[in-house]
């Protein structure tokens, strides 16, 4: 055999072997190549990534824009790449700033427990680190929806206005959440707690996914530290002394934090409006993105009068 004979079979051994690896990710990790997907995504938008140093370690954020500031933060379990469809439309007159949360994504601690301190330690780092000395827009899903409170409860002065989606600071009253499936079947009802009924189907290979990383992904990491939590819970009291506008965004089909944990928390803010997006559950950055970007646009307009 020559030895351009030999190069071309093993030039084709390895698209084969990179080929057959592609197939096994998209099968068996399709959470994964999401995630890749969606990071390189906030690239193509215009950020870039940094790093910067928090309480327990490097901490990740994408970064991009000019203009007023606004962050974003993702939910336990998720990663900076969930806002690859708003960042487009946001970048083109803000200043964005996404990070990854303490043990998500790019992250640290890679391993390990994660609990609130450090969650809320490296958005804090991060603020300090970007955006020093300057009033932002704060707005987070989820768990970084609880941050976000958290960290306009501590700090008014540094935040323009908060926007909570699906998400916030107070006491959940859903007994049925669905939050670390062990079997496809539990995993079937997390995402059906999650999403509109009509919107689209969610493959099985992907429900399996769900149940592999609730084993040991950081969704797992962040709920073995539940009986630390009750502290960073903010009650009636601490949020009727937050003087600062809230802007809540609430998918209406969200069953894991349904619409009245939003009304109870409108009621008890001094300054809260609430918007409500129809067919839309819990994570409406993936699922309804575009009514998202039409909320946020509107409550940054709003905040600019």
């Amino acid at each position: 055999m020559s030895v351009r004979s030999v190069v071309l079979a093993g030039i084709v051994g390895v698209v084969v072997a990179a080929g057959v690896w592609a197939v096994w990710m998209v099968r068996y990790r399709p959470l994964t190549v999401f995630a890749w997907q969606t990071r390189l995504a906030l690239r193509t938008a215009g950020l870039h990534r940094v790093t910067v140093e928090g309480p327990s370690g490097p901490q990740v954020a994408f970064v991009g824009g000019q203009g007023p500031t606004v962050v974003l933060l993702h939910g336990a379990g998720d990663n900076a790449g969930t806002w690859y469809r708003v960042v487009p439309e946001l970048v083109r007159g803000h200043t964005v700033i996404v990070p990854d949360l303490a043990g998500h994504g790019g992250s640290a601690p890679k391993t390990g427990p994660i609990d609130v301190k450090a969650v809320l330690g490296g958005v804090e780092a991060v603020l300090a680190a970007l955006a020093p000395d300057r009033k932002v827009v704060l707005a987070g899903n989820s768990l970084g929806a609880w941050m976000a409170m958290l960290v306009a409860y501590d700090h008014p002065e540094r935040v323009a206005l908060l926007v909570c989606i699906d998400g916030g600071a107070i006491k959940g009253s859903n007994v049925h959440a669905q939050v670390l499936p062990k079997t496809r079947a539990e995993a079937r009802e997390s995402v059906n707690q999650t999403r509109d009924p009509a919107s689209a189907y969610v493959p099985n290979f992907v429900v399996d996914d769900i149940v592999r990383q609730a084993r040991d992904g950081p969704l797992a990491r962040f709920a073995a530290t539940a009986a630390t939590m009750d502290s960073y819970v903010l009650d009636e009291t601490q949020l009727r002394t937050l003087h600062v506008p809230v802007q809540l965004i609430w998918g209406a089909s969200d069953r894991l934090i349904p619409l009245d944990y939003a009304e109870r928390m409108k009621a008890q803010l001094p300054e809260a409006s609430l918007f409500t997006i129809e067919r839309c559950g819990h994570v409406p950055q993936v699922e309804c993105p575009q009514q998202l970007v039409f909320a946020l646009q509107q409550a940054l307009g709003d905040a600019k009068r």
